[in-house]
C-alpha cells in the first residue's frame, strides 16, 4: 500500500472493478442455480404428475429459505466481514444444486429448494455490502446496476443451456451440470475479494482515497448535486443523518417502505422468471425449443435496463435513486398489460417482453443502492439483510400465488398475471412516500452520524 503523501502524484489503481467483475460472475452463477427450475418445470410436472399450485411452491420455496437467511447473514457479515462467508455459501449452494439432480418425488425437490434457499441467502447481503464499501457515492449507482445486470444476464442463458441439456440427457443433468461452475467460483471470490479495499495489497492509496472520497480532486471540487425542481419535491430530497445503527434501522420507514415496494417488485421478476415459460407453452402454443429462446426476452431487456438504470441514477439524476424506482413501477405495470393483450405474432410477443424487462429493471439496482444514502458502511449490511429477506418474500409469494390463480381460473394467465399490474400500483404508492437522501462521502457521514 502506498503512503497517503503519494496520493496526489501516483496513478489510483482500479482494482474495484476487478472486484465488480467477480462479483458479477458469481452473482450470474447464484441466478442460474435458483432460476434453472423455471425452464425444466414443465418437465418436472408432467413427470411427478403435480398440479400448478405445487410447481410453483417448488419454485416458491426457494425464496422462503433466501429470507430466512439474510438476516442472521447480515449481522455476522457486519461483525466478521463478506469474504469467508460468501465464499462458503457459494460453495454450499453448488453442492446443493447437485443434489436436486437426484431428486425421485416433488417433497425431495421442494425440500432441496428450501435449503437452496438457506445456502445462497448470504450471496446477495455480501455482494451489497461490498460494492458499499468499495466504491465511492458518485459510482454506486453504476455499480449496483452492474451487479444487478447479472441477475438479468443468467435468464437469457439459462432457458436455452437448460433446455438443450434436459433434452439430451433429462432434466435432472441441468442440475448436475450448473453445479460445477460455483464450486470453481467459490475458490475465486474467496482469493480476489477483501470486506474492505484497504485490506487489500492490489489498491493503492490513491484508489483507496478515492472510493472514501478523501483524494484532493474531491476535497477542492464537490460533485454538484444540483436542483431538480419539481423531481426534488416529487421524490422528497432532504439532507438526513445516517442510520448508523441497527435499532435506527428498525424503525426507519424509509427502510420498510423500500422492503415492502421491493417485496411487490419480487413478485412480478420471479413470478415471470417462474411462470413465463409455462406461460408461452399453454397460451401461445410455443413448443418446448422455441419456448427456450422466446423466454429469454424479459432478461434480455432486463440486462440492458439495469446497466442503464445505474449510470442513468448516477449521472442524469446525479446520485437519485427513486426517479427510476417510479419509473420500474408504473411504466412495468403498462407493459404487464400490453404483453396481455398483444396479438399472437412472435416478433411482437418478443418485443413486448424484452420491453417488460427493460423498465422493470431500470430501476432495480436502486432498490439496494437506496439504502446506502441511509446508512454507514457498518449498517448497510444489516439494513440490505432486512431490505432483502422481507423483498425476496415476494419471490416465495408470486409463485404460489399465479400457480393458485391458475388452478382456480382453468388455466386463464389474463386473470393470472392481472396480479403482477396491481402489486406494481401498490409499490408505486409506497415509493412516493419514501425520502430521498441526499448522497454525502463517507467523511460527511460519519460527521453527520456524530452530530
Amino acid at each position: 500500500m502506498s503512503s497517503p503523501t503519494s496520493i496526489t502524484t501516483e496513478r489510483p489503481t482500479h482494482y474495484r472493478w476487478v472486484v465488480l467483475t467477480v462479483i458479477f460472475i458469481t452473482y450470474v452463477i447464484c441466478m442460474a442455480d435458483r432460476s434453472n427450475i423455471g425452464a425444466v418445470l414443465p418437465m418436472i410436472k408432467g413427470e411427478f404428475e403435480i398440479s400448478n399450485f405445487a410447481s410453483g411452491a417448488i419454485s416458491s420455496f426457494f425464496f422462503l429459505g433466501y429470507a430466512i437467511s439474510q438476516i442472521p447473514a447480515g449481522l455476522v457479515m457486519t461483525k466478521k466481514g463478506t469474504r469467508h462467508i460468501v465464499s462458503l455459501a457459494v460453495l454450499l449452494f453448488s453442492i446443493i444444486t447437485f443434489c436436486m439432480g437426484f431428486a425421485t418425488t416433488a417433497v425431495a425437490l421442494l425440500v432441496l429448494r428450501l435449503l437452496l434457499g438457506l445456502m445462497e441467502g448470504p450471496t446477495p447481503v455480501g455482494m451489497t455490502s461490498t460494492v458499499n464499501a468499495w466504491f465511492p457515492p458518485k459510482e454506486k449507482g453504476t455499480a449496483t446496476g452492474v451487479y444487478i445486470a447479472s441477475t438479468q444476464f443468467a435468464p437469457i442463458i439459462v432457458p436455452i443451456i437448460a433446455v438443450a441439456l434436459a433434452n439430451a440427457h433429462g432434466w435432472r443433468s441441468v442440475f448436475h451440470w450448473f453445479a460445477v461452475p460455483g464450486v470453481i467460483m467459490a475458490v475465486v471470490f474467496f482469493l480476489v475479494q477483501r470486506t474492505r479495499p484497504s485490506e487489500s495489497k492490489r489498491v493503492n492509496a490513491a484508489e483507496l482515497a478515492h472510493i472514501n472520497d478523501t483524494s484532493v480532486s474531491d476535497v477542492k471540487k464537490k460533485a454538484d448535486f444540483g436542483d431538480m425542481g419539481w423531481i426534488d419535491r416529487l421524490i422528497r430530497l432532504r439532507d438526513v443523518k445516517p442510520l448508523d445503527t441497527n435499532g435506527k434501522i428498525m424503525r426507519s420507514w424509509n427502510i420498510w417502505g423500500n422492503t415492502i415496494a421491493y417485496f411487490f417488485m419480487n413478485n412480478v421478476l420471479y413470478g415471470m422468471l417462474t411462470w413465463i415459460p409455462s406461460y408461452l407453452v399453454a397460451a401461445r402454443g410455443y413448443n418446448f425449443i422455441k419456448m427456450g429462446f422466446v423466454a429469454s426476452a424479459p432478461s434480455i431487456g432486463g440486462l440492458i435496463g439495469a446497466l442503464i438504470g445505474g449510470i442513468v441514477s448516477d449521472r442524469v439524476f446525479r446520485g437519485r435513486r427513486k426517479p427510476t424506482m417510479l419509473i420500474t413501477a408504473l411504466m412495468t405495470a403498462v407493459m404487464m398489460v400490453i404483453v396481455l393483450v398483444v396479438p399472437q405474432n412472435t416478433v411482437l410477443v418478443v418485443g413486448s417482453l424484452i420491453l417488460t424487462g427493460f423498465f422493470l429493471n431500470i430501476g432495480w439496482p436502486m432498490f439496494t443502492a437506496y439504502a446506502m444514502n441511509l446508512t454507514t458502511d457498518e449498517t448497510y449490511p444489516f439494513a440490505i439483510s432486512v431490505i432483502n429477506s422481507g423483498g425476496n418474500l415476494g419471490g416465495f409469494f408470486a409463485p404460489i400465488i399465479v400457480g393458485a390463480l391458475l388452478d382456480a381460473f382453468s388455466g386463464n394467465y389474463t386473470v393470472a398475471f392481472s396480479y403482477f399490474v396491481v402489486v406494481l400500483i401498490i409499490g408505486l404508492v409506497l415509493i412516493l412516500t419514501l425520502t430521498e437522501a441526499r448522497p454525502q462521502s463517507k467523511p460527511e457521514a460519519a460527521a453527520a452520524a456524530q452530530a
